[in-house]
This record gives structure tokens, C-alpha cells and sequence, in this order.
């Protein structure tokens, strides 16, 4: 059974990244690879049946995206070098090079090598992450071997190319943008990013043994990316189903929200909860306008517990909105 509710808090208003300093990542790939269908589907809500259709990446094309952090995405053309990027590899926190699984692997690992080579020199600390995509086109255990094939064709490309690359540190994914497998690989690549990081999992760590909660996620709404989660392991099946539930409550809550709230909507905070087959209750609660605490609990806890519950989902959101008060005075120059 599915239970939604809306609390008001006189908390700080939603914080604003306009104009403050954002975190670069660089989106590269070969041509039909997948990048701009990432980016698409991530970012800008595109269901992935409709990539098909999009038009081939001709020019670097700048995305901006507030979540935790601002972020500022390159997708770049499929010809890019670092010579024709028009911007210094140091500028850039992440570079993320996606390969067509079932693409001939020789040009596009000597195009990434080109990039992380260049970076590594450039920009030692910025994460170099390799994103083995349309994964689904094959079955498990072909995308599984072909998945190491790359991986090890990559440690020794950088191996041959000179010893001190064996040390680089890159970071490998097997993705799809027709399940949440992209999401799950996105998320991590966003961890490295955010400085505030371990102060969101103590937040969260927190949380959860004042709430005998058994996991829980702090997620950006609009992309279903987690920014953070508690220290307890990450299974792939309940993360899944917290993707899905907060896709529909993304697609409902604004139905719900102007049903039951007639005041200024910045000063409500929706929650809901949902029983699980497993035995679980999964709620949500909306943390700011972008982030929104996901928490898996007992049964039995959550009926007997609801406002210790509601308690401490306070002091967790207020926690999370000075964070984020912090990070847009570090960005924008005041600390």
C-alpha cells in the first residue's frame, strides 16, 4: 500500500547555482557511440527508444545541470582531439569515453588513449572513466566477455604506450541506456565530483541507525542519479527499485502537489511510502527541490516509528540544504 503525505518547514529557500563556478565533465566517444543518447536520456528526460532519432553530434555542445553540484557536460563530435577541443584538459573534472560494445575497438581506443594520455599529463587529477555502452545489444555472456576484452585491450594499449600509464587510473563501466545500469555507472563518476561527499554519507549513515533504516539513498529527482548513499553495500535490485519509484512520483507528484497544496510550494516537502514484496517499505522525501531521501525500513518500524521517522527526515534535510548553502559560497568566491 502507497501512503503520500506533504510537511512544510520554514527552512532556507532553495539555493540557486546561476553564474557560480560548475564542475566539467568532457562526454567523448566515437561517432554513434551512444554519448549524446546519454546525455539525452540522464538530463534532458528523453525515453531511450527516441535516441534513435537524434541527430549526430557536428559541434561541441555545452549542457548545464544543477544537482548537488552545477554541472557543465561536453558532448563533443565524434572527430574531436584534444588539439581541436577548443578548452584545456585541466578544466574538465571527469572525461568519460563511451565504446559501442560491439564496435571495431582499434580507432576508438586510440582516439581515448589520445584523451586520457593528454589528461593524464595535463590534469593528473581528473577521473578517467570508460563507459562500455549498448550493452544490451548482446546477450550475458558475450557482453561480459567483450566487456573484459576492452577493459584488457585498454591496460595494454596504455601499458605499451609507456610504463608510467600502467599507473593511470581508469575506471570502467558496462552501461545501457534501457535500464538503469547507465544510472547506476553515471552516479558513481558524479561521487568522485562532489567534495561535500562524506558529509552527505555521515549525513546518511546518521539517518539510518536513528531510523533502524536498512539502506538509504539521497537521489537527484530529475535524473534518478544518487548522489549518496549510506555505507551499507549498494544491491543493484533495490536500487533499481528506487529508480522506479521515483520516476513515478516524478510523473504524479505535481498532480499531487497542486491538489494539496495551495500555499508556496517551496515551503512543502512531499513524502510517500510504498510496500514491497520483500517485506520492505520504501519511503520518499523530498530534501530540496532537486534531491529528494529514499529509505528502505521494517514494516513494523515504520508503523511504529513514523514520527520518530518524520523527526529525523528534519534535521537530515536541513543538513543536506547547509551543505548545499556551502557549496554555492564556495563556488561563487565567499569562502
Amino acid at each position: 500500500m502507497a501512503t503520500a503525505t506533504a510537511t512544510k518547514s520554514n527552512g532556507p529557500p532553495p539555493t540557486s547555482f546561476d553564474n557560480l563556478q560548475r564542475t566539467k565533465i568532457l562526454l567523448l566517444g566515437q561517432r554513434g557511440s551512444g554519448k549524446t543518447s546519454i546525455q539525452q536520456v540522464l538530463f534532458n528526460d528523453v525515453p531511450p527508444k527516441q535516441t534513435f532519432y537524434l541527430e549526430p553530434t557536428s559541434r561541441a555542445v555545452k549542457h548545464r545541470y544543477d544537482t548537488v553540484i552545477p554541472l557543465e557536460i561536453w558532448d563533443c563530435p565524434g572527430n574531436t582531439s584534444p588539439d581541436t577541443l577548443g578548452a584545456s584538459l585541466a578544466d574538465f573534472s571527469s572525461i568519460i569515453f563511451v565504446i559501442d560494445i560491439q564496435d571495431s575497438y582499434q580507432q576508438p581506443v586510440a582516439r581515448m588513449l589520445d584523451f586520457f594520455a593528454a589528461a593524464y599529463q595535463e590534469n593528473p587529477g581528473a577521473t578517467l572513466e570508460v563507459f562500455v555502452h549498448k550493452a544490451e545489444s548482446l546477450a550475458e555472456d558475450y557482453k561480459i566477455e567483450n566487456f573484459r576484452h576492452i577493459q584488457q585491450r585498454v591496460i595494454d594499449e596504455l601499458f605499451d604506450a609507456s610504463p608510467e600509464y600502467e599507473q593511470m587510473p581508469v575506471n570502467f563501466h558496462l552501461t545501457s541506456v534501457y535500464d538503469h545500469s547507465i544510472r547506476e555507472a553515471f552516479s558513481r563518476v558524479l561521487h568522485k565530483l562532489i567534495d561535500s561527499l562524506p558529509y552527505l554519507e555521515d549525513l546518511l549513515n546518521v539517518f539510518c541507525s536513528n531510523s533502524q533504516a536498512s539502506k538509504a539513498f539521497l537521489f537527484d529527482v530529475k535524473s534518478r542519479l544518487y548522489v549518496a548513499t549510506d555505507e551499507s553495500p549498494v544491491d543493484t535490485g533495490m536500487h533499481n527499485l528506487c529508480c522506479d519509484y521515483v520516476r513515478t512520483l516524478s510523473a504524479f507528484g505535481p498532480l499531487y502537489m497542486s491538489a494539496s497544496v495551495n500555499a508556496d510550494s517551496r515551503s512543502f516537502y512531499p513524502s510517500a511510502a510504498v510496500s514491497l514484496a520483500q517485506g520492505t517499505t520504501l519511503t520518499y522525501h523530498l530534501i530540496t527541490p532537486q534531491l529528494a531521501l529514499l529509505a528502505m525500513l521494517h514494516p513494523g518500524v515504520f508503523e511504529e516509528r513514523r514520527g520518530l521517522l518524520e523527526y529525523n527526515v528534519v534535521f537530515f534535510r536541513e543538513g543536506v540544504q547547509e551543505i548545499a548553502l556551502v557549496e554555492r559560497d564556495a563556488r561563487s568566491g565567499n569562502l
